[in-house]
């Protein structure tokens, strides 16, 4: 069974979060960046899992990526923006016909969300979603993540694996 967790991270808490899923969801599974995450790493896939960094109280676009390396004077390290953004990434996302998960990393009281927008972008190429999406937290602006976050993120993708097998199996009987 193969799975593909696809991510935007900044300072790094975004692409901690997809390794634990795709460790949790187990052997077939790999965590890319978008710029990985290309059509022919995307053939034949059962789970399609996407994940990106609340900014600006919404999934980040090129415009609010342009403010984030702008105003990052007081960030630890500056930010990694050299993939493209996960919402360009969706816009060009090749139809597909696997099942779709989605999370986001935030401050825990952040307004908004990027799930929606995630979910909303993997419907439209095919995916169908296996649940609501997952927000995982972080501890400030730049993180780290709130202790426990990385066990979350591994238990859910473990979780995301039995979903799917027993889809399949499911499917396999008819």
């Amino acid at each position: 069974m193969k799975a593909i967790v696809v991510y935007e991270s900044h300072w790094g808490n975004t692409e901690a979060i997809a390794q634990a899923v795709a460790a949790g969801f187990g052997p077939g599974a790999e965590a890319l960046t978008t710029d990985e995450a290309s059509s022919a790493a995307l053939v034949d896939v059962d789970l399609l899992v996407a994940g990106a960094p609340l900014i600006a109280f919404s999934l980040p676009s090129d415009k609010t990526r342009t403010a984030i390396a702008a105003g990052s004077g007081e960030a630890p390290t500056p930010p990694d923006l050299s993939h493209q953004s996960l919402s360009s990434w969706l816009e060009s996302l090749p139809r597909g016909q696997g099942r779709s998960a989605s999370f986001e990393t935030r401050m825990r009281w952040s307004p908004g969300g990027a799930t929606g927008a995630i979910d909303r972008g993997l419907e439209r190429a095919g995916y169908r979603p296996v649940g609501k999406g997952r927000r995982f937290v972080v501890m400030g602006k730049y993180g780290p993540l709130r202790d426990g976050e990385i066990e979350l993120a591994h238990r859910w993708g473990a979780e995301l694996a039995v979903i799917v097998k027993s889809e399949r199996s499911v499917q396999a009987t008819r």
